[in-house]
């Protein structure tokens, strides 16, 4: 039986080496955006909270997130991270181009695991979603599941005060979408910085040295885009 890397085909690709993480605090909208502004490049997004709501429903938990169902969810949550890191693996283990969800708030790990790919070759980037408390506050009531109100305060602050940090690591890698009001031109410009970073040739030494070895092992004389 093939494996779930052999299945994709790394080698084929064409954001083979690229790691895009997507920060944002509940209520900013980053879903939608990512949705708006990736869409047909192929990355592929490796999102916790996707299979967390699926199982949520299967086990007819409450999206409202109540406390009376706080066990049953914690187990569900927990099975939730364990598939979804599974699938990570599979597709780091065949250098895919991915999109990795997350709240931005622990910036220790981001970087940590941005350091990690980089030391297997991929150049790593950021998507920053950024609005204000209010508008925060305000979609997240709206949303099917909400958050409660303290935590998306807490949380928007820690993302806030990450910005900096992240923008220290990530550099000219990291795009900042103002989201309290975008439209589609805001969109366009940025699916275009995606494009533009996806196109860059990757640079690795590593990465190159992977790819050599992967078409010689597959027997495959026609290199990667980009390489």
């Amino acid at each position: 039986m093939k494996t779930y890397t052999e299945l994709l085909e790394g080698l084929q690709d064409p954001n083979i080496f690229k790691a895009f993480f997507l920060a944002g605090g509940p209520g900013s909208g980053k879903s939608y955006v990512v949705g708006k502004t990736t869409g047909g490049t192929g990355l592929v997004s490796v999102n916790s909270d996707t299979a967390f709501e699926t199982m949520l429903a299967k086990e007819g938990l409450s999206m409202k997130m109540p406390k009376d169902e706080t066990e049953a969810r914690d187990v569900v949550r927990k099975r939730a991270k364990a598939l979804t890191g599974k699938k990570k693996e599979g597709l780091i283990a065949g250098r895919m181009g991915l999109i990795i969800d997350g709240t931005g708030r622990d910036h220790g790990k981001i970087i940590a695991q941005s350091v990690s790919l980089k030391q297997i070759g991929y150049d790593t980037h950021m998507i920053f979603v950024n609005t204000s408390l209010d508008v925060a506050l305000e979609r997240n009531a709206k949303r099917d599941r909400s958050v409660p109100e303290p935590i998306v305060v807490s949380s928007w602050k820690d993302v806030q005060n990450n910005l900096g940090k992240f923008s220290q690591h990530f550099k000219g890698n990291l795009i900042v979408v103002d989201n309290n009001d975008a439209g589609e031109d805001v969109f366009v410009m940025v699916f275009k910085q995606i494009r533009g970073l996806l196109r860059k040739p990757v640079k690795s030494p590593i990465a190159k040295q992977w790819v050599e070895m992967e078409m010689k092992a597959r027997g495959i004389s026609k290199a990667p885009k980009g390489f």
